[in-house]
């Protein structure tokens, strides 16, 4: 018998592309498709662009947390680090051990911004090895 989530997803928080020329994409996707710079963090290497409801973080590929990613994006890809899901309630324990329970390689859990603010997260891998970042919602400890 399967056990029901503990939280319900809400939709799409964030997508994080790496890239290898940062004022193209900035470009591309402010002055071209209307985003906005809403927050840029070089002491990591993201930069968030806004987009509507939700975020793409843009990581250049020789800036810190681009360089985690491996290889630079080509015509093989390599260019997305993760997407988020939003997700309600967030209690962390329940969700690390739902998850556990169905064999899912689970990452550390993070405060980092997302479309609504700073909270919490998890990193997980799909079947595939990508990585999904499950989001909850802002914490006022950190906005």
């Amino acid at each position: 018998m399967s056990v029901k989530a503990p939280f319900t997803m809400q939709g799409l928080d964030h997508v994080v592309i790496r890239c290898t020329d940062l004022a193209a994409m900035k470009r591309f996707y402010c002055d071209v498709l209307g985003g906005t710079i809403q927050e840029e963090d070089a002491e990591i290497g993201l930069y968030q662009v806004r987009v509507g409801d939700h975020i793409i973080d843009l990581m250049p590929v020789d800036e810190p947390s681009g360089r985690k990613g491996g290889p630079a994006p080509g015509k093989d890809g390599h260019n997305m680090d993760h997407f988020a899901i939003q997700v309600e309630p967030y209690d962390d324990d329940a969700i690390r051990e739902y998850l556990s329970g169905h064999d899912v390689k689970l990452g550390s859990t993070i405060i980092r911004g997302g479309a609504e603010g700073e909270g919490p997260g998890i990193h997980i891998k799909d079947p595939e090895g990508n990585t999904v970042e499950l989001k909850g919602p802002p914490d006022p400890a950190y906005n």
